[in-house]
């Protein structure tokens, strides 16, 4: 009720009316049906459907729409057909692994995830502390995706021991307690009877809220708590959605929490900006968990930078939080979360564990699209693993087995075909790769033909007249008799392109070129989409096709002493969007033919060309580079190497400047 009171208040002040719309819940009944505020219980209880057509409303928000599948949303979402259906969520994932984006014809208008808002100042800040608790979850009993609340409750509930634990560190990390406007989220109802006992007798005034607490403790709570009567709620799930307190300022996790959607709902109800809070203290018990339990996607969803794995920012003392906030693991709590990374999801005998009970712990068909949304987990997860995701589902007894011939070669070629990003490159693939056979190269493009030029490198990493086929087809056509192999090449390619989150196009370079601006390609795909078929043989860090009158600039930002010499650490960073830094080789002076090729490149007819990668390696093995597209000399400084500012084309979009305007080597 207090969020539809919030929602009206706004729409009448954005709108600058103070007669627009009108609440419909409770005891309100509106004059007129035309701008309603309503509850998704009223819109049911009272039959709105039946009072209105299924065109009366031009524009319909639906907040909290991870809810949409709920029998509850279908009488809305299933009769009314607005101009405009806007749904609103702060969790996406929906714990049942629905899609709700079918509502919206799979598109995200709008998106902002935690890190970014918090980074825009849409929410505060936070200060995480991971707490060791001595408690051992691993072998409680774990069923349909989650532990058992009872057994949960039972060990929680009269663990005086654990209590003071918890009450000695919220004195420690928290400078003043009788200043605290906190929650606690607990695993049952005695539990948060429990704790609200406990903190009360040792002087913090604190109370719980489940659902049998009477109305007058529900409607007075929050104002309780607001004032400074009590210091803490504890409760148990009322509190995941629909309370806007954003005076809270202290959450305790005294519970593991399962899904990340439930983490990330409790996690906001204190990160509400509010006058005079600098930020959001965060207390997180954390035990020896089942190796099922998931702490990495938790702490994944926290951080800016997902490139860099969640053992890593441990380890290096979580470098890439949002700007303001902070995460300290204590050592055993850092322990208790490394391990069971390792043994959850980290490493191949752990998917394997995940895959064979995939069924009977979600209710879901066991598909590769599936499982990375269920868990969380980027495709890298399973290619990390050098092993098909066909033959991880044999090896935990999901599936039946198989023997084909080419499925050593395609094993070893799916973490780079998993990194394929450009939309008609995978459409072509997706179109004509199952039915090859009936085509020749002929029936192809000068265009498309370079396409199954990449994809035959991709795949083989050599040319067709080295693997010893009859023409540049004869390789695609033998994947046919590996139906298993080619099913899992198809099925990552179409989880690839539902993944894109950019616009591509096509860059004129003068000839039939398939690659296109903002996508990712290897080394060897974008050699052989300019008809250089020797890829292996380059080195250095910039290529020049003196047929295609094409410079190529490979730049690799975060170097390593280990990987790169003194004379090729090279500073290249971005100086805005578009423009570009970037070192020439050590032996390149402006007087010399490249020098001036790339200082005088348009009266020259050349082209130059950038590709960036952040690192040179990821879990996969080299990294792909992102093509930026097409540059333009500005100005030059030095000699052996040059300092050369280029000038993009096209702006360098925002996902890609975070990365490409770090200063880290120089």
């Amino acid at each position: 009720e207090e969020i539809l009171r919030q929602s009206l208040k706004c729409f009448r002040g954005i709108l600058h009316d103070a007669n627009f719309g009108e609440l419909f819940f409770g005891g309100f009944t509106p004059k007129s049906l035309d701008n309603l505020f309503v509850s998704v219980q009223t819109l049911n209880s009272r039959s709105l459907t039946e009072l209105t057509t299924p065109d009366f409303y031009d524009y319909i928000i639906v907040d909290e729409f991870h809810h949409a599948a709920a029998p509850t949303y279908q009488s809305l979402l299933e009769y009314y057909k607005p101009k405009i259906l806007l749904g609103l969520t702060a969790t996406p994932e929906r714990m049942d692994g629905k899609d709700i984006l079918d509502y919206f014809d799979n598109r995200i208008a709008a998106e902002i995830r935690l890190p970014e808002a918090i980074d825009r100042k849409l929410l505060c800040p936070f200060q995480y502390f991971g707490i060791a608790d001595e408690v051992d979850l691993s072998d409680v009993k774990w069923s349909r995706g989650g532990y058992d609340s009872t057994a949960l409750s039972n060990i929680f509930t009269g663990n005086d021991m654990r209590t003071m634990l918890i009450i000695k560190q919220l004195n420690r990390y928290v400078t003043d307690v009788q200043k605290i406007t906190g929650l606690g989220f607990c695993v049952s109802k005695e539990h948060a009877e429990y704790m609200s006992v406990k903190f009360n007798n040792a002087g913090i005034p604190s109370m719980f809220l489940t659902s049998d607490s009477n109305k007058e403790d529900r409607r007075t709570a929050n104002s309780r708590l607001i004032g400074g009567e009590i210091k803490f709620i504890f409760t148990v799930d009322l509190y995941n959605e629909g309370v806007d307190i954003p005076e809270i300022d202290t959450i305790l996790f005294l519970r593991p929490t399962e899904s990340l959607t439930i983490f990330l709902q409790q996690l906001g109800r204190g990160l509400r900006l509010s006058e005079g809070k600098e930020c959001l203290t965060v207390l997180d018990f954390i035990g020896q968990a089942n190796k099922k339990y998931n702490f990495e996607q938790k702490l994944s969803a926290l951080l800016s930078n997902t490139s860099k794995s969640v053992q890593s920012e441990i380890k290096n003392g979580f470098v890439s939080l949002p700007k303001g906030c902070y995460i300290q693991l204590e050592r055993q709590a850092a322990e208790y979360v490394l391990e069971n990374i390792k043994r959850s999801i980290g490493n191949k005998s752990a998917i394997i564990n995940r895959i064979s009970t995939f069924a009977e712990d979600t209710g879901l068909e066991l598909t590769l699209s599936n499982f990375l949304e269920y868990y969380h987990l980027d495709i890298s997860n399973i290619y990390a693993t050098k092993t098909s995701f066909a033959r991880l589902c044999v090896l935990a007894g999901a599936k039946e087995n198989f023997i084909e011939p080419l499925e050593d070669i395609i094993t070893k070629a799916l973490p780079r075909l998993c990194s394929i990003d450009s939309h008609r490159w995978i459409e072509l693939i997706a179109d004509f790769l199952p039915e090859i056979e009936q085509y020749t190269i002929s029936d192809f493009s000068d265009e498309e033909v370079r396409m199954w030029q990449m994809l035959q490198f991709t795949i083989w990493q050599k040319s067709y007249e080295d693997c010893g086929f009859s023409d540049l087809l004869d390789g695609f056509k033998q994947i046919k008799n590996s139906s298993v192999m080619l099913a899992e090449i198809l099925v990552v390619l179409y989880y690839s392109y539902e993944e894109i989150d950019f616009v591509d196009e096509p860059v004129d370079l003068g000839f039939d070129c398939p690659l296109d601006l903002h996508c990712s390609y290897t080394r060897d795909q974008i050699l052989v989409a300019m008809d250089f078929m020797k890829p292996n043989t380059v080195r250095e860090g910039t290529k020049y096709l003196m047929d295609k009158k094409v410079d190529i600039h490979f730049v690799t930002l975060n170097k390593s002493e280990k990987d790169y010499s003194p004379s090729t650490m090279y500073n290249d960073y971005s100086i805005n969007d578009t423009l570009f830094h970037w070192q020439s080789q050590s032996t390149i002076n402006p007087d010399s033919n490249t020098g001036q090729r790339y200082i005088n490149h348009r009266e020259t007819g050349d082209k130059e060309l950038l590709f960036v990668r952040e690192f040179k390696s990821n879990k996969l093995g080299a990294s792909p580079y992102t093509f930026l597209g097409l540059v333009d000399f500005v100005s030059s400084e030095g000699s052996k190497p040059m300092n050369i500012v280029w000038k993009l084309k096209k702006t360098i979009p925002a996902k890609y400047l975070k990365k490409t305007n770090k200063l880290v080597v120089g």
